[in-house]
């Protein structure tokens, strides 16, 4: 497969992305190639046991079924991400609500699920900025989610999260009611022009926190940066020094503008808009209670999943697969 345009090999952040097209292309073949073949086989088989009347092939047939309904979802899925900056990586920023320790508990909690998610996709991630909570958790976290079609799955995550459950934080063991907000943006392309003027922005600096560890400065290397006009915040102290977190902190904060601009010029109300409501009651798109009963609800498809384990270890496909079907249908019903 050669590249139609030679002039993209002299640009390393056109050639990457060029790259990571190509991978995601063929893996979409490959896929499928393995549905076709599939399909093919299992039709075979059925018919084999049919005209052998034989209860072995049929049941054989039967286990196949949902690995080939599977792949059918993947497939499917795929073909809804079309957007303009489905194809980009993610920035992901988890902020703890309504709740106190029990909100900053829930956030950590979020933040492993999609922690997980991306590893279950092969995404690459790396925490940009975090805020530890006062006694346990985490009242912050923003992540850079790399892979193809990153920001095209997780923009579904976009808003208020609530977490009903027994506490372990309470000695009466009480049942709690948590919040967090997810906001997602997409990372651009550095050939994206962006006009961002040093005057519309305040940048402060402080010690970066976390964890604990070599990776943890001593001196006042993390980054915040306010753009004043409309008001967006972005932090970074993932690196060691200050000059690069203030460069990751621009990228960031042209991302976030980029957004901002689309959103503006497709005049949409669209998912993204979830997350600035507060972090409260009757604001959530999703919940997820694990007591009295087991069930993780999406409140804008319906759709209800009783496997809350699952959903905490990063199975959010089920989720991500409603809500852009969901999406699409509005445009064609439009």
């Amino acid at each position: 497969m050669q590249c139609e345009n030679p002039e993209v090999w002299n640009q390393p952040q056109k050639l990457n992305k060029y790259n990571q097209e190509k991978t995601y292309l063929e893996k979409s073949i490959k896929d499928y190639e393995s549905l076709r073949q599939a399909v093919e086989d299992a039709q075979v088989l059925l018919e084999m046991a049919v005209e052998s009347e034989d209860r072995g092939s049929f049941q054989e047939v039967l286990e196949e079924m949902p690995k080939i309904k599977k792949l059918y979802e993947d497939i499917e899925l795929k073909t809804l991400l079309s957007g303009e900056s489905d194809a980009n990586s993610a920035y992901l920023s988890i902020n703890s609500g309504a709740g106190g320790t029990e909100a900053c508990d829930w956030a950590s909690m979020l933040f492993r699920m999609y922690t997980r998610y991306g590893e279950k996709h092969g995404y690459k991630s790396e925490i940009l900025e975090i805020s530890e909570g006062d006694s346990a958790g985490i009242k912050s976290v923003t992540m850079l989610i790399e892979g193809p079609y990153a920001y095209g799955h997780l923009k579904a995550e976009n808003g208020v999260h609530r977490l009903v459950r027994i506490s372990p934080f309470d000695s009466n063991a009480r049942r709690h009611t948590s919040f967090a907000s997810v906001f997602v943006w997409p990372e651009v392309d550095d050939d994206i022009e962006i006009e961002v003027r040093s005057e519309d922005i305040k940048v402060d600096t402080y010690r970066a926190s976390g964890a604990g560890g070599q990776h943890v400065n001593k001196t006042d290397s993390a980054v915040r940066m306010t753009h004043i006009p409309s008001g967006i915040v972005v932090q970074c102290q993932s690196q060691r020094s200050q000059h690069a977190n203030r460069d990751k902190a621009m990228k960031m904060l042209k991302a976030a503008l980029y957004e901002k601009e689309l959103e503006e010029k497709q005049k949409e109300k669209d998912a993204l808009n979830a997350s600035k409501q507060a972090n409260e009651w009757g604001s959530q798109i999703r919940s997820y209670v694990m007591h009295p009963y087991q069930m993780v609800k999406d409140h804008r498809t319906n759709l209800e999943v009783a496997q809350v384990q699952d959903v905490m270890d990063g199975d959010l496909d089920r989720f991500i697969s409603a809500f852009l079907k969901t999406g699409l249908e509005g445009e064609e019903n439009a």
